[in-house]
């Protein structure tokens, strides 16, 4: 494992190949997820940090009128520039804060903006095509059971043993973090019955009367330096992701992360996420809906959501050729909304942060601390 010195070797690092990609050819094709020859994102040098002021007023969305033409023609980032955008702060349940410098390596042999003037959102399109989850059976059982509720207001899915993925605008506003992430909590439904429990000898009597959260406090938060730097810098939504550490395992089914494929190889060019819209309180809220448009770290599409279901984990369902199953991975981040001109008419989309390789690699090894554990995407 050697490092990429310069420009044009990091150019070679942004053509990590997809090898072994189905496509629809033949009666009984299947969606399948790539194979990717991944990079690995190591920590370099680590130093304290003042401890922050937690004076931010939490933003349950964000916004931006940098579109996908726009997106496409922002410059590549040089090398020592996405090095910088990878390094990343730690903030501990203590209060205390680190930020780490990473290395970027290739094992044997990619592309891993700015606020405009605000406009009165709009983030349902027509008829209102969000579902609410009622009913245990359905909220307590996978995919819907992976969604979780943060303590700032957004949504969070599951990726591990003690692991969630949400925005990082859910707790930091680009600039200091947001009121009441030092006490951060994550919330996850559960059934409350009437008479306060489940009788031993009679599973019919206590009958769910609602549903409530039960809270886990985190540990420790992870958010990459890209989006600290973006909003200071105008570099936008691309890093607009973070990882919590639960103090204990939350002993639920999770649902892994995978890079993203390009939209033309999603079953559909669907894709599916879940949160807790503030318009409909207590309610889990599921959706689906076409891609329409993508860039390399942003995925553009019209699926109907609210404040509160930003952090959700954009998912879709693909065959995973190595075990021969069906399998759901975590592809995207919801991020928020845009008002984008196209062709002279501005038209809103809603946006995702696409899971790329680099940022595959970076997530993955603050899940396991063990490259060797996030070579497959």
């Amino acid at each position: 494992m050697a490092g990429i010195p310069g420009l044009f070797l990091f150019l070679l690092l942004l053509l990590i190949c997809a090898v072994g990609q189905g496509r629809p050819y033949g009666a009984h094709w299947k969606p399948t997820w790539p194979t990717y020859r991944l990079p690995v994102v190591l920590p370099q040098s680590t130093l304290s940090l003042a401890k922050p002021d937690f004076e931010a007023e939490a933003k349950l969305e964000v916004s931006s009128s940098c579109g996908p033409q726009c997106h496409k023609g922002t410059p590549l980032p040089t090398y020592e520039e996405v090095k910088q955008y990878l390094s990343y702060e730690t903030l501990y349940a203590n209060g205390s804060r680190t930020e780490t410098q990473v290395g970027i390596y290739v094992l044997s042999s990619g592309r891993g903006e700015s606020s405009g003037k605000s406009r009165r959102k709009r983030q349902i399109y027509g008829y209102d095509s969000r579902f609410s989850i009622f009913g245990k059976d359905f909220l307590l059982n996978y995919p819907f059971s992976t969604s979780v509720k943060l303590s700032t207001g957004c949504t969070g899915t599951l990726v591990a043993e003690k692991h969630v993925l949400t925005a990082a605008h859910c707790i930091h506003d680009g600039k200091t973090y947001v009121k009441g992430t030092q006490k951060l909590r994550v919330g996850f439904l559960k059934p409350k019955f009437k008479d306060g429990g489940r009788r031993a000898n009679d599973s019919s009597s206590a009958v769910p009367e609602k549903m409530k959260f039960q809270w886990i406090r985190v540990k420790r938060t992870h958010v990459p330096k890209g989006w600290i730097k973006g909003n200071a810098n105008d570099i936008g939504m691309d890093y607009d992701y973070a990882l919590l550490e639960l103090k204990k395992p939350h002993k639920r089914k999770f649902m892994k992360i995978g890079v993203s494929p390009p939209s033309k190889q999603l079953p559909g060019g669907r894709i599916h996420f879940s949160g807790y819209d503030n318009d409909r309180p207590g309610n889990l809220v599921y959706r689906f809906c076409d891609v329409k448009d993508e860039t390399y770290d942003l995925l553009y599409q019209q699926c109907d959501a609210q404040p509160g279901a930003s952090g959700s984990g954009v998912y879709v369902r693909m065959w995973k050729r190595q075990q021969q199953k069906w399998e759901r991975k975590i592809i995207g981040i919801f991020s928020g909304h845009q008002w984008v001109d196209m062709n002279g008419s501005p038209q809103d989309f809603n946006v995702a942060v696409r899971i790329t390789p680099l940022k595959y690699a970076q997530i993955c090894y603050w899940i396991k601390g063990n490259y060797l554990d996030c070579r497959e995407g």
